[in-house]
């Protein structure tokens, strides 16, 4: 609730966040995670100024061509906020459907989203969409749970194939999950005579896009000293240094989606004063990942 008030606080209108520039927003949205939403989230705001006169659609062709809104949040806004009839189908609703219906089609594959989409439309309630979509997502949620869903107490137990089938807990079924993938990262950290420190703004489209962060090295392993002296041996980013230590002892571990960052934060003092260095004064400024931010709070120059 905070990041909201600050958030509506900040950008009033629709036109207000259209006008923003994007290191604002990032700011604002530090430690939420997921920034590729925030970023979503202002690009749609342009579109909504620019292309709709300030206006937000309310048909569920025009709300999916806004950035970032797919199936799923396109059929929760029509059906309601404007009444549309069309499914919402989340994981609760997949799970109800699939069991009600005996369907072990994977719900994560092409087939299955496109099979329980249809499903989900031939079985709603278009006169009552609202009422219908929250009821059978609060039904998956609460009645239909994924452990331990009370079968014996449904209305429905007595026309749900997966109950007569004995096959509740093997439903809905799912693809293997991607493998996560193990990355390990040394943030250095440059500090001058005069406290100033070095940021970069990461690109591409990877993680953590157009946020901020220390000179990175990325390795694949967990490095000790002499070996990350090593790799940053002519790194022209980097100064020449009178002393090179680990900051935290214990590699931290920071857990994203199909990420696993094994991190270590690396302090290089230098005698060369960074003339296009960042005070550090000033870092507080810059929108950075969360990672970034957890060390600046607990670094002590």
């Amino acid at each position: 609730m905070p990041y909201y008030l600050r958030f509506v606080d900040a950008f009033p209108t629709v036109q207000d966040l259209a006008k923003a520039p994007e290191e604002q927003v990032l700011k604002l949205w530090q430690g939420l995670g997921y920034y590729s939403r925030a970023r979503n989230l202002h690009a749609t705001a342009k579109i909504v100024a620019n292309n709709f006169d300030g206006q937000f659609p309310n048909t569920y062709k025009e709300l999916k061509s806004l950035k970032g809104v797919g199936d799923y949040t396109a059929s929760a806004i029509a059906s309601f906020c404007f009444d549309a009839p069309e499914p919402v189908v989340d994981g609760n609703v997949y799970r109800v459907l699939s069991r009600y219906f005996g369907v072990d089609i994977p719900i994560n594959s092409t087939k299955g989203i496109k099979y329980f989409k249809e499903l989900a439309r031939e079985v709603m309630d278009s006169g009552n969409i609202r009422d219908y979509n929250q009821g059978i997502m609060e039904f998956g949620a609460v009645q239909c749970a994924p452990k331990k869903p009370y079968c014996l107490l449904c209305p429905l137990q007595e026309s749900c194939i997966a109950v007569k089938d004995g096959k509740v807990s093997e439903l809905p079924l799912k693809l293997n999950k991607t493998k996560v993938k193990n990355r390990y990262f040394n943030y250095v950290i440059p500090i001058d005579p005069e406290n100033n420190t070095i940021l970069e703004q990461r690109t591409g489209k990877g993680i953590w896009q157009n946020l901020y962060q220390f000179p990175l090295v990325e390795s694949d392993k967990n490095l000790k000293t002499e070996e990350l002296k090593l790799l940053i041996q002519g790194n022209g980013q980097l100064p020449e240094y009178e002393s090179l230590s680990l900051y935290n002892n214990e590699t931290i571990v920071h857990k994203l989606s199909h990420q696993h960052l094994h991190t270590k934060f690396w302090i290089l003092k230098t005698s060369y004063i960074l003339e296009e260095g960042t005070s550090w004064k000033k870092i507080g400024d810059f929108p950075v990942p969360v990672l970034i931010a957890d060390f600046i709070k607990t670094f002590k120059i």
